[in-house]
Formats: structure tokens, sequence, C-alpha cells
């Protein structure tokens, strides 16, 4: 790890309770890109559980900060470190320069790099999540679905993800521009159609996955509310322990969200908290 590119903040203090952010550490590397991650711990000796955070974008935007706003992810940083929580927040390639299956594929390195680090860490590695919003939702979920022994996770955390890309595509009329950049193609041919159901989570959905905690808004007018509501009930088909926060009236994206349900990071926690008991 090189120290120069370390910054070390004090970014929660509840009670005795302290967490040290160290930013832009290197994760790995992939078609000479750097992929980093931000990595927030509790202090004392742990094992403290964590959660790897993947921010949206419509796979071409976003960034692990939150960016200007403190938007994607960042909504979940302090309750996180306020609850003992160690994460992970993740960069990693972006379309259209890098067509999927890059993204998923730069999660999964993540994923082994906190286990491999666990220790180092203080994260107990038996207790490890995986959350994203938007494009990271549709990531997490792609992750778990095609998880090994190497990458699988303790529970899974999607906020309004793309599980079922031709259902998307239908609603809305046709590929999206957003589409056509992560999957490298200007139309809906045939290699389109099976891009699509390739990389969309629920045709994947199997008996043995990790608990889903799925986080969705009903006024959502970039992945429809129908989305969740979809793939729980494929979820739970397959005996998988499911469930969804539903947030009434809820647009794309956290931020506008605390107004229409004030606990629902509480709840995103507890539940955490609850799938992943010690």
């Amino acid at each position: 790890m090189n120290k120069l590119l370390l910054i070390f903040l004090t970014v929660a203090t509840v009670g005795a309770l302290r967490a040290e952010l160290v930013k832009d550490i290197e994760y790995g590397q992939a078609a000479g890109v750097s992929l980093r991650l931000d990595a927030s711990v509790p202090s004392g000796k742990g094992p403290f559980p964590a959660v790897i955070l993947v921010h949206g974008g419509g796979w071409t935007n976003g960034d692990k900060d939150g960016g200007p706003k403190k938007g994607y992810m960042a909504p979940l940083h302090e309750p996180l470190s306020a609850a003992g929580f160690a994460w992970f927040s993740i960069n990693y390639r972006l379309a259209p320069k890098f067509n999927h299956p890059a993204q998923v594929e730069d999660v999964e390195t993540a994923i082994r790099w906190v286990k491999a680090h666990a220790a180092e860490y203080h994260v107990d590695p038996k207790r490890i999540a995986l959350s994203g919003e938007s494009a990271g939702g549709h990531l997490v979920a792609l992750a778990a679905v095609r998880a090994d022994a190497s990458t699988r996770l303790a529970a899974i955390v999607p906020f309004y993800g793309v599980f079922d890309f031709a259902a998307e595509a239908k609603r809305r009329a046709g590929v999206t521009p957003s589409f056509n950049k992560l999957f490298g193609r200007e139309t809906q041919d045939d290699t389109m159609v099976k891009l699509m159901y390739d990389a969309s989570p629920m045709n994947f959905v199997k008996r043995g996955l990790p608990p889903f905690l799925l986080v969705h808004g009903t006024a959502d007018q970039s992945v429809a509310y129908q989305q969740s509501v979809d793939m729980l009930s494929r979820l739970r088909a397959a005996g998988v322990p499911a469930e969804l926060l539903t947030i009434k009236d809820g647009p794309h994206g956290m931020l506008p969200w605390p107004p229409l349900a004030p606990d629902f990071k509480d709840k995103v926690v507890t539940w955490l908290q609850k799938t992943m008991r010690p």
C-alpha cells in the first residue's frame, strides 16, 4: 500500500465510537486502470461486520465518495459507522470505455480484496455484505448470482436496481442510451438481447443465495419499482430469504427520501445487524 496515497480522516464520533477513513486504496488493476476504494473502520479490535458499497450513475458516471451532493451511497456512510460497521466504498471501470462485464468483474475483485485484507481492517470475513444503488444495485445483485466461494457474501442490499434488462427495455419502449453504452451496442439485435439476458440477475436466481433486502421507491421514473417486486418474487420462489423495503412516493435516488421515510437508513442498518449476527 502506497502511504503517500492515504488520507486519514476522522469521519464519525458517536460516544466512544470513532471510525477512521482511509481514501484511495488500490484494490486491483484492470486494463491499465488502478481500481480504488475508500475504507472506514471503527476503532477497536473488532472483528466488525462490513459492507462493500457500489455507487450508481448509469454505469457511466458516479464516484465512491458520493460526489458534490454526497449522493449515490454516501447517505449510508454515517449510519453504518455509527452502528459499528466497517465499510468499503469502491470505484469501478465505467462505460462506454469499458463494457459489461468489466463493472461486475471489478466488484468481484473488490470482494476478494476485502476478504483477503479482513484481518488488517479488523473485519469479520463471515459478516461482509454488499450494497449498491441504481447501476450499483444491478451490479451487487449480479455479483451475488455469479458468486463462487471467493466472492460469496453474507447479505445483499440493492437499491432500485435493474434486475431484468428485457423488461426494463420494454417499459421504456426500447434500449436506452445507458444500456447502449453498458453493452457497447447501438441496436437491440440478437447480440444485444443475449447480452441483456446474461446481465440480468433475475435470470440466474437460485437456491442458496444470501439474504436480500431490496429497497425501492414507488415513484421511481428511472427504474421501475416493479423490478424490485418481481425480483422479490423470484428470490422467494427459489427459497432465498428476501424482503422489500418500499419507500412510498420515493423517486430515484436516496437524497429526497428522508422527508418521505425518515427511518429508511435505520431500517437498512437494523436489517444488516439482524442478518449478520455474530
